[in-house]
């Protein structure tokens, strides 16, 4: 299964086309963004868990990245992550997940070295995981030699500028951007082929966004071959 798996080109998924599809044995919901392979695949996705839903233990090839966007996510049956809490899974882990409450996490699949063997936990809500440099309000959350993964918050009106010449990539969290006559609501995603830089402007609110750069030139090399 191929689904924008060219990254060389820019793609954008807005909330209005959102198709959700069920797991094969009907687990969960989910909205692929990008995709390529089949049921184990290097994927971007939303995925929606109902109240009391259970996904049976499974293994984590090339690791698991998980930002809870709504709800209470649940792993192993013991620990519980509500809305806000950043998670990675290195490569080979594995894992039972569960929702009692149910939830939607911003997922990444099966983009992580071998060499990543740390677990990261990380609370966005808590303030002191919050820094600022020059105008940006920044939440890091993971730096390797192939990726930038953080948060940031900027208020309405600021500007989005990135520069990163080895691709980025945006999902918004809460609020929105505009770029000319184009809005982008809460839960739109856009990846910024490499050597293509990223000028959006904050619409009307407050604005959260997850983002990723430095990624998709490893990307390249490793899914065009």
């Amino acid at each position: 299964m191929l689904i924008r798996a060219d990254f060389s080109e820019i793609a954008i998924v807005k909330p209005e086309d959102y198709h959700w599809v069920r797991s094969p044995h009907g687990e969960v919901e989910r909205v692929m963004f990008d995709r390529i392979g089949k049921e184990q695949a290097r994927a971007t996705s939303l995925v929606k868990f109902s109240q009391n839903s259970n996904f049976p233990k499974h293994q984590h090839p090339l690791g698991e990245e998980i930002l809870v966007l709504s709800g209470v996510f649940t792993e192993n049956g013991i620990d519980h992550f509500p809305s806000g809490w950043y998670l990675r899974n290195p490569h080979n882990s594995n894992h039972q997940v569960s929702s009692k409450e149910g939830s939607l996490i911003f997922v990444k699949l099966m983009q992580m070295s071998i060499y990543e063997s740390k677990e990261v936990r990380i609370n966005t809500n808590d303030s002191t995981n919050w820094i600022v440099t020059g105008n940006k309000k920044i939440c890091p959350l993971y730096e390797s030699d192939f990726e930038y993964t953080y948060l940031e918050k900027l208020n309405p009106d600021q500007l989005f500028i990135n520069r990163s010449d080895q691709g980025i990539e945006i999902f918004i969290v809460s609020g929105q951007l505009q770029k000319e006559d184009q809005i982008y609501p809460t839960g739109s995603w856009i990846r910024f082929p490499p050597k293509q830089h990223a000028v959006l402007t904050v619409n009307k609110t407050d604005t959260t966004l997850y983002v990723k750069t430095q990624h998709l030139l490893h990307a390249q090399k490793n899914w065009n071959d």
